[in-house]
């Protein structure tokens, strides 16, 4: 019975990121309001009941969705756990994660940014979920900048405030100019440009 009742959740995993998947795909292609459960449901091969038995409702589909982005990403931090990164390290990864989205993530870039346009407004959950996802960003990029102070790695008698904001906003704007021309816009290039420029800046 142990081995029956695996196999039944490893399908069960496995139809859940097959509709997570399909998501992705029709979302960045057609924003979450243009894209019905159905359209979701048919192109994952399943059931519109079935995907709401998984999520609840669309709006457990979309959150799913932000969460799995930020899974994928975390997975590729390749920092010892437990570990806070080191500037050098943080910068690093930063440009390799423009790498992996460049060849192989463009859904979840595109996604992320059309969900940002479509809840500007403050009277949405995911508003609210990306105004405080960008705000723990922020903090941990913060954080980065002042350890890096505190340890000489980082010129002292700078606001890690701003830097944190200003880092911010560049990922999020490399990403969208490249998503507007990506034939023209190199996003690996022009993030590692960004940070050894900003590590020469920062150097004591």
């Amino acid at each position: 019975m142990a081995g029956v009742k695996g196999q039944v959740q490893r399908r069960g995993v496995e139809r859940r990121r097959a509709m997570v998947d399909a998501a992705i795909e029709l979302f960045a292609q057609q924003g979450v309001r243009g894209t019905g459960v159905a359209a979701i449901a048919e192109r994952a091969g399943v059931t519109p009941s079935a995907l709401i038995h998984h999520f609840g409702s669309k709006d457990g589909l979309v959150q799913a969705v932000l969460e799995e982005a930020d899974r994928r990403a975390l997975e590729r931090l390749s920092i010892t756990r437990g570990a806070e990164p080191t500037l050098e390290q943080a910068f690093d990864w930063f440009i390799r994660d423009a790498e992996h989205t460049a060849t192989t993530e463009r859904e979840l870039a595109a996604l992320h940014t059309t969900l940002i346009a479509e809840n500007l407004q403050g009277d949405s959950v995911l508003h609210t979920w990306f105004r405080d996802r960008g705000r723990a960003l922020r903090t941990h990029l913060a954080s980065l900048f002042t350890r890096a102070m505190a340890d000489g790695s980082a010129r002292a008698g700078l606001d890690p405030a701003i830097l944190a904001a200003e880092t911010a906003a560049f990922i999020e704007g490399a990403h969208l100019l490249w998503l507007l021309d990506p034939v023209r816009v190199d996003l690996t290039a022009v993030h590692r440009s960004y940070f050894e420029g900003l590590a020469l800046r920062l150097r004591p």
